[in-house]
């Protein structure tokens, strides 16, 4: 599951650099921003290796 966290948040990131550049999705690409930082938060609170 924690995987699959990291994975989610790293997309969308991918997503946030592509919407910040593109200027196609408005303000819902920050959203998006907001909830990966959250994600990559919560895994290194969590402590585990991104292995």
């Amino acid at each position: 599951m924690s995987n699959l966290l990291y994975t989610i948040a790293i997309i969308l990131v991918i997503l946030w650099a592509l919407g910040f550049f593109a200027y196609g999705m408005g303000n819902l690409i920050h959203i998006l921003l907001v909830i990966a930082i959250i994600a990559i938060l919560f895994r290194v609170i969590k402590g585990k290796d991104p292995v």
